[in-house]
């Protein structure tokens, strides 16, 4: 079997971050000015008042500190609450390509190659810009690589359904080295009006070369021990904004049409999921949980991880064990367990194997389990 490994990554960090206490402040304006909009019916009974939010809820809740976003006044606009983009024209790279292009190039560097290296692009991720033409295609062009491109979404896994992808393609040789991107403008999509997912979500991009062994020349490689997918239908995370809006008429701002989910649902059934999934992998691969050296898990929740790792390994899920990043970037969707991975990979040794694994609405469950060759 072809040998494959991760040989370069890439992140692109929007310049703008958003704090708990400025989200929160935003937010409370928006409650105060709608709960006095909507006094009368409050009274009546016919209209429930909204409740405030709090630094110390957001952070008790999720361990979520700040947030990256691509625009943060219109975010912060009680008003509004939600990003300001400028539409672009056709013949302008799309904002989700030009942050693809940034992390793609980054982890070109890492791994040595340029565009004319790269024989196929994938873009895998939760929500995208537009359905035609493929994301990934608009990329290719701007990188210059050759082959092909396309799109893929599995919401919160679509990072590592992406790489699965991308190492069948290299083992059945139908591409040498493919590029994996995975930009998540989440701000897009989040409901900033609602107090118990207001604060979840933040803007980045990663991307990840999957290439032979035998044309990597990059001073840090991974090797891909294996693969393993799995999904299970749920409506507990749901977001139903589409093409079909408009010839049901439905209302396009209505709640259902943004990021909605029953988190202590998600927590019940996805944790333990998340966790059985990991354990029969590894498994596969004659490999215990307490083997690892380092779980690179999905970015969601600091409960969330640290239930997976007690199931999985019987102790606590200290940062050298599942490092978390969410406190600084949020819950990023796809990218959450890459960013884990591309940050806190630098200090393992040669041997040493680790699991990135990705899970989220679906229900969709992704792990790939890598070994340190350099």
């Amino acid at each position: 079997m072809t040998k494959v490994v991760i040989s370069g990554t890439g992140i692109f960090q929007p310049q703008f971050t958003i704090t708990n206490a400025e989200l929160v402040e935003s937010f409370n304006t928006y409650v105060d000015q709608h709960n006095a909009q909507h006094a009368a019916e409050i009274e009546a009974g016919k209209h429930v008042a909204l409740a405030h939010s709090s630094v110390e809820f957001i952070e008790k809740a999720s361990g979520i500190k700040q947030r990256y976003v691509l625009e943060k006044t219109g975010i912060l606009d009680p008003s509004r609450m939600y990003p300001r983009f400028e539409e672009r024209t056709d013949d302008q790279l799309s904002l989700m390509a030009e942050i693809s292009v940034d992390a793609a190039r980054k982890a070109m560097a890492q791994a040595g190659k340029q565009g004319k290296d790269i024989d196929a692009v994938l873009c895998s991720t939760a929500n995208m810009q537009r359905a035609y033409p493929a994301m990934a295609v608009e990329i290719q062009q701007a990188l210059g690589a050759g082959g092909y491109g396309f799109d893929m979404n599995v919401a919160c896994s679509s990072a590592t359904f992406g790489i699965e992808q991308a190492v069948n393609a290299v083992r059945s040789g139908s591409a040498k080295c493919v590029l994996v991107v995975n930009p998540e403008i989440t701000s897009a999509h989040q409901e900033w009006k609602d107090r118990d997912c207001h604060f979840i979500f933040g803007d980045v991009c990663t991307a990840v070369i999957v290439e032979r062994a035998d044309t990597a020349t990059s001073s840090d490689q991974w090797e891909v021990l294996g693969t393993k997918l799995a999904t299970q239908f749920s409506n507990n995370i749901r977001n139903n904004f589409g093409f079909m809006n408009r010839s049901e008429d439905s209302d396009p701002n209505a709640r259902d049409k943004t990021f909605r989910q029953e988190g202590r649902k998600v927590f019940k059934e996805v944790v333990p999921m998340a966790a059985a999934h990991i354990e029969a992998h590894l498994a596969s691969l004659g490999k215990e949980p307490t083997q690892i050296r380092r779980f690179w898990l999905h970015q969601a929740n600091q409960s969330m991880n640290q239930f997976v790792i007690r199931k999985l390994i019987g102790g606590e899920a200290t940062e050298d064990i599942a490092p978390l990043i969410l406190d600084e970037y949020a819950n990023t969707a796809s990218a959450g367990s890459v960013i884990a991975f591309h940050d806190h990979h630098a200090d393992l040794v040669t041997g040493d194997v680790g699991v990135i694994c990705s899970f989220g609405a679906g229900y969709s469950v992704g792990s790939v389990v890598v070994r340190k060759l350099s």
